[in-house]
C-alpha cells in the first residue's frame, strides 16, 4: 500500500502530459484545482469535499465537490492536498458540472486516488493521498460547483 502516493503522482503526470497540448495556442485556457475531499462507501459511494480551480488567465474559483456512485466498494477515506489538472478549455465555465467516473482503489491508513474522469470534451486527472481503509471498484459522478 505504501506504493499509492507514488502510483497516484504517476498517473497524473502522465495525465498532465497527455493533456498539455500549448495551453498558450489561441483562446485555450489551463487550469489546475487543489482540494480536500472526504468520503464513506458500502456499495454505495458518498464523498463530500471543497477546492480551488486557478487558471492561467488570472482566475480561480472556488468549489463544491460532491462524488456519488456505486459498485463493489467499502470503506472510508479522507483526502488532503489532492490536486487536478483539466484539459485545456476556451471558457471556464466548461469546468464545471457532472464528469463520469470509474475508480479501482485499496488503502489502509494511507489511501490513495488517481483518475481521469471526462465530461464531453473536458477530462480531469486527479491525484492524491490521504487517510483510511477502502477497498473496492465503483462507477458514477464526480460534479464540481461554484461555492457560494
Amino acid at each position: 500500500m505504501r506504493n499509492i502516493p507514488a502510483f497516484a503522482a504517476s498517473v497524473l503526470l502522465a495525465a498532465s502530459a497527455l493533456y498539455s497540448t500549448r495551453a498558450s495556442a489561441a483562446g485555450q485556457i489551463d487550469c489546475e484545482m487543489k482540494f480536500n475531499l472526504t468520503g464513506w462507501a458500502a456499495i454505495y459511494k458518498h464523498a463530500e469535499g471543497h477546492g480551488t480551480i486557478t487558471c492561467n488567465n488570472g482566475r480561480s474559483f472556488k468549489v463544491n465537490i460532491v462524488a456519488v456512485g456505486g459498485g463493489l466498494t467499502a470503506g472510508k477515506y479522507k483526502v488532503e492536498g489532492g490536486t487536478g489538472k483539466f484539459s485545456d478549455v476556451y471558457d471556464t465555465g466548461e469546468l464545471f458540472g457532472s464528469y463520469a467516473q470509474g475508480e479501482a482503489n485499496a488503502g489502509v491508513v494511507k489511501s490513495g486516488i488517481a483518475q481521469v474522469l471526462t465530461k464531453g470534451n473536458v477530462s480531469l486527472a486527479l491525484a492524491g493521498t490521504g487517510n483510511g481503509v477502502n477497498l473496492g471498484v465503483s462507477f458514477g459522478k464526480f460534479t464540481i460547483s461554484r461555492a457560494h
